[in-house]
């Protein structure tokens, strides 16, 4: 069946029979591919009936479907004609992992973080409404995404403006781990519930019975959610907010969601269909995984098993989840939180070991870092613990609440610089830069494991503002140590000489985990003749005293980040050099301001030019023109006046 479609249209001549034998295709196809290439297996093999039933029900693209988080969007990439890019998922010209309007007419917001779509369908239906055009806009909510701020606010106008926004929640009960906060406990509440089959059978039958059009349909609504009220548990925040809710109904019978999708298509106000789903349903393996089944294993695995086939490594996140349950056993104030990526982020060690010390918030990002602020109010010292990417969606959080007030808060920014296969939205290429301009904020950037344990270590031990310890994502390298260590006060600070030539001409500033890369570097330019001193700030921001001292000894400069170099730390040093005449030219390397597509880590870099050999002929040629004498002035030759 699954080679027959090729459009969201074939799949409406399908008879039952035949679609329940596409799920399956279907589940078999992503379990396949995704075995192969890694990426997101758990949250799609848990929406394959929904996305039929969606497509089945609406007609996109002139109805928008929205994903929200993009992650749980492959089945509909699948159904809209992109089977054949899945042998290259996530891989440099293959499909991206997120929605992709370069990829389809079917996609609209390339929303890779979450809780977004419902203010996309919010401003999509309004434009709608005053165009006059009669098309329907469909958010597909799920993974935790609904504990997200943004959703709350969205809702709101949504109720208010009363267009015809059809709100799905996929309730799988889960985002990378088993989703937090009040609200999932509410819905939880309601799968749990005895009541809870007999509310399906309720659900079904009713909306079975009812009229398509008119006000029989408000009635019965109204009587399924009355009978879901009395027979579950009160859905008074949904009725308050002016939003119908049909539900909850079993989100792997697709006929049931069907059922429900088409009554709330046809209602002409805003809808909450709350369908229930397993993360990793059909598989074996991601089923019985309870960490997060399957959630985004990160490359090939055995279909076997669902175990990954590269050997284990040690990877950056361990070794700072090893650390920080290292200096929680010294210290009872220091404290750990995250958002909705206990697993991913190290975090989830702490919580093992010390669960009343360990805060997961659920996603919000913004709420984590405020809270964070209380937390050092209250005499405790949090570790926040997230991927850089999604750091960005609390900056003034980081500036006012928690800079301004001078609190010793630790945020500890997993899968830094380029990170490969997730693509642009999850580069976390952005820290350096804008974190940089907070008054107060220092900003470390650790190069291997040791340096990762150290500079956490100085993190948590600064008590008169927040720190930030970026690393990127991925196995460690070997440990760098460090020829020798140029200032630092009482264990904080300082700048590590990694390499020294005999001749002091080029001055090589490495940011973080390009210091291996930046020791090769020299290691070529030595080769032509060229001294190079390669040094590792490890505090970036502000940028060391000692930085400026070493770059007055040297004839040139060069930063070598992974960052964006707008605003990065290439600027800060030469601002740095400038505010303390040094007039040493400076050459800063970095990532170029610019969307980057999706593809390895290491092809991304070779085609922006960072790699060891195009960053030495890069200085090589720098330098090398230095040497070269002053070109003779050109134009009119210039003559003595004559005596008079």
């Amino acid at each position: 069946m699954l080679s027959t479609v090729q459009a969201p249209g074939d799949l409406r001549n399908l008879t039952a029979e035949q679609l329940d034998v596409l799920a399956a295709e279907i589940r078999d196809f992503l379990i396949s591919k995704v075995s192969r290439t890694g990426g997101h297996l758990g949250p799609n093999l848990g929406v394959v009936e929904l996305t039929l039933a969606l497509h089945r029900v609406f007609d996109s693209p002139k109805d928008r479907i929205l994903f929200d988080t993009g992650h749980q969007a492959y089945v509909h990439k699948i159904v809209t004609g992109r089977q054949d890019g899945f042998d290259l998922l996530r891989r440099r010209g293959g499909l991206t992992g997120y929605p992709s309007q370069a990829e389809s007419e079917h996609d609209i917001i390339e929303n890779s973080h979450a809780s977004t779509a419902l203010s996309y369908a919010d401003g999509l239906s309004k434009a709608f409404a005053l165009r006059g055009e009669p098309r329907h806009v469909v958010a597909l909510v799920g993974d935790g995404a609904l504990t997200g701020g943004m959703c709350w606010e969205a809702l709101n106008n949504i109720a208010a403006a009363k267009n015809p926004v059809v709100i799905v929640v996929n309730d799988n009960g889960r985002s990378y781990s088993p989703t937090i906060g009040g609200l999932a406990d509410h819905l939880s509440n309601l799968r749990l519930n005895p009541g809870y089959e007999k509310v399906l059978d309720l659900v079904k039958d009713s909306l079975g019975r009812t009229p398509l059009v008119g006000a029989p349909l408000y009635e019965v609504l109204h009587a399924v959610k009355k009978g879901i009220k009395d027979a579950v548990a009160p859905q008074a925040m949904f009725e308050d907010l002016g939003i119908k809710y049909v539900g909850p109904v079993d989100g792997h019978d697709r006929e049931a969601v069907e059922s429900a999708l088409r009554k709330a298509k046809n209602f002409g106000a805003p809808v909450i269909v709350h369908a229930v789903t397993r993360k990793g349903f059909g598989y074996r393996p991601a089923m019985e995984d309870e960490a997060d089944c399957l959630h985004g294993p990160s490359s090939a695995f055995d279909i076997e098993t669902g175990k990954l086939l590269a050997p284990a490594s040690v990877k950056w996140t361990g070794v700072f989840a090893d650390e920080l349950v290292a200096i929680a056993d010294e210290r009872a104030d220091v404290v750990g939180i995250t958002a909705a990526m206990a697993e991913p982020t190290g975090i989830a060690k702490l919580m093992r070991k010390y669960p009343e010390r360990a805060y997961d918030v659920g996603i919000a990002e913004q709420h984590a870092i405020t809270s964070a602020a209380g937390l050092a109010i209250g005499g405790l010292h949090p570790v926040v613990a997230v991927y850089a990417t999604f750091l960005n969606r609390a900056f003034d959080q980081v500036l006012l609440d928690v800079a301004m007030h001078g609190l010793p808060v630790t945020i500890v920014l997993d899968r830094a610089g380029i990170t490969g296969p997730d693509g642009p939205s999850h580069y976390g290429i952005w820290d350096m830069s804008v974190f940089g301009v907070v008054p107060g904020l220092r900003l470390a950037a650790p190069r291997d494991a040791q340096t990762v344990r150290e500079e956490l270590r100085e993190a948590v031990g600064i008590e008169d503002g927040p720190t930030i310890v970026r690393f990127p994502t991925g196995s460690v390298p070997a440990d760098l140590p460090a020829l020798r260590r140029v200032g630092g006060v009482d264990g904080f600070g300082g700048v590590d000489v990694l390499a020294e030539g005999e001749r002091k001409d080029v001055l090589l500033v490495s940011v973080g985990a390009f210091a291996h890369m930046a020791v090769d570097v020299a290691a070529r330019l030595g080769e032509q003749g060229y001294g190079v001193t390669v040094v590792d700030p490890r505090w970036v921001r502000p940028v060391p005293v000692e930085l400026v001292g070493l770059a007055r000894e040297h004839r040139l400069v060069v930063t070598l980040e992974d960052g964006i170099r707008t605003g990065g730390v290439g600027d800060a040093v030469a601002k740095s050099l400038r505010d303390a005449d040094v007039w040493v030219p400076l050459r800063d390397l970095g990532v170029p301001q610019g969307w980057h597509p999706h593809g390895s880590r290491n092809e991304i870099l070779a085609e922006l030019g960072l790699t060891a050999q195009d960053v030495a002929r890069q200085v090589t040629e720098w330098v090398s023109r230095m040497d070269e004498p002053a070109p003779l002035p050109t134009g009119p030759a210039r003559t003595r006046a004559p005596r008079r």
